[in-house]
């Protein structure tokens, strides 16, 4: 198959802008003022009660809801849909089916943030928050595995649903860390790095993406907790879906284009 290069080093150079602009932003993020309004107001024992209840819900979408996850959406279609952009691909180099990849994904994740916004708010207005999470923690993953599937990946296998843990983790940091995190993965990516991941390092890595998720949740699920007033925390739970897709298609598309030889 022939590819016209100039097409796809767009794309690698879109993508690096992208990366770019994500990067500043991580550094340039500070302290909200609802974080300051309310930092001596959180519950000493919260963030720990949020990091359970997220691990337990990863721990349990893993292991049972994978299943109820996919009749939320057609993952037969967003196959077909990826073997029907590379086949396009091939028949005619054009700009409009290189990007045809990255439509498909950009499509799924609006949807799922606007499906966020809702669920979020609707638990906020009843004051409910802690029970929320493992709604929140089966968009996420819906969210993500539409993405791989629209960049031709799979999720159901440990090593897969590691790297996708990972995603979570470093899309929640900030700043120097964030960094160096997300240059660890870009190397891991780049040089097509495939560890033997056992189900243990899986547990640990839902450990650390529970805990970087309570760490930047925990004055939005306090707030969500408060009936009505919980409107705002819920909103926040779209916000989140939004950093951790837009940081989730940025790796997978550049998985895909690396993938692919499209980057020289």
């Amino acid at each position: 198959m022939i590819f016209n290069r100039d097409y796809w080093k767009k794309e690698w150079k879109d993508l690096e802008k992208r990366e770019a602009k994500f990067l500043v932003k991580r550094w340039n993020e500070k302290t909200s003022l609802i974080e300051e309004k309310l930092s001596d107001k959180i519950p000493e024992k919260l963030e720990s009660t949020l990091q359970t209840a997220f691990t337990k819900a990863f721990g349990l979408v893993f292991e049972k809801g994978t299943a109820v996850i996919e009749k939320t959406y057609n993952k037969e279609k967003h196959s077909d849909n990826f073997k029907v952009n590379e086949f396009a691909v091939g028949l005619k180099n054009s700009r409009k089916n290189v990007k045809a990849f990255s439509k498909n994904a950009n499509a799924s994740r609006t949807k799922n943030i606007l499906v966020s916004a809702v669920e979020g708010i609707g638990f906020g207005a009843l004051g409910v928050g802690i029970p929320d999470i493992p709604v929140f923690v089966g968009v996420i993953l819906k969210s993500i595995y539409e993405i791989a599937l629209s960049y031709g990946f799979e999720y159901e296998s440990v090593e897969e649903q590691f790297f996708i843990l990972r995603l979570i983790e470093v899309s929640m940091l900030h700043g120097e860390e964030f960094e160096n995190q997300n240059n660890q993965l870009n190397e891991q990516i780049d040089l097509r790095m495939s560890a033997d991941i056992t189900g243990e390092m899986k547990q640990r890595q839902i450990v650390n993406a529970a805990a970087c998720l309570s760490k930047e949740l925990l004055y939005m699920k306090f707030l969500q907790g408060i009936p009505i007033v919980g409107i705002a925390g819920g909103i926040a739970d779209s916000v989140y879906l939004k950093k951790i897709t837009d940081y989730a298609d940025l790796k997978y598309k550049r998985r895909f284009l690396k993938s692919k030889g499209k980057c020289d």
